[in-house]
C-alpha cells in the first residue's frame, strides 16, 4: 500500500499546488477584480490592494505552475507579512487572531519553494521538453 501511495506523491504535490494557489488567487480576484463580491474592497494603491495584486498575479503563476519556486517564495513572504502585520498583534494564537489561513499559506508556499511544481505544471512540461531535446 505504501508503494502505491508513493507513486501518487508527484501528482498529489501538483494537486496541493493547484488547490492552494486557486484559493489564494480567489483572494486576489476579490480584492482587485471585485469577484466574488465582498462586503468591502481595499482602496486602490493601499497595502491590502497591493497584496491582492500580488496574490492575483503570482497566485495565477503558481496555479499554472510557471516559475513556481520564485512565485511561491514571494507568496510565502507575503503571507508571513500578512500574518505579522494583520494578525499577530491581536493575539498570540492564530485561532484567536484570524491568521490561520495566512500561516498555512506561508508554509504551503514555502514547501512549494523546496518541492517545485510537480509534474502537472508548465515547469514540468518545460523540464520534460528539455530532457527530450
Amino acid at each position: 500500500m505504501l508503494s502505491s501511495i508513493h507513486l501518487l506523491q508527484p501528482h498529489l504535490l501538483s494537486l496541493l499546488r493547484i488547490v492552494s494557489s486557486l484559493v489564494l488567487f480567489s483572494y486576489g480576484t476579490q480584492k482587485i477584480l471585485h469577484f466574488p463580491v465582498a462586503a468591502s474592497v481595499p482602496p486602490m494603491g493601499s497595502l491590502p490592494w497591493i497584496a491582492g495584486l500580488i496574490e492575483l498575479i503570482l497566485g495565477f503563476l503558481v496555479l499554472v505552475g510557471f516559475q513556481t519556486r520564485i512565485a511561491a517564495f514571494v507568496l510565502s513572504g507575503l503571507m508571513a507579512f500578512a500574518y505579522f502585520i494583520g494578525h499577530a498583534g491581536k493575539s498570540f494564537y492564530p485561532a484567536q487572531n484570524g491568521g490561520v489561513a495566512a500561516i498555512l499559506f506561508c508554509f504551503v508556499f514555502l514547501y512549494l519553494v523546496a518541492a517545485g511544481a510537480g509534474p502537472l505544471s508548465v515547469d514540468g512540461l518545460m523540464k520534460r521538453n528539455r530532457a527530450a531535446a
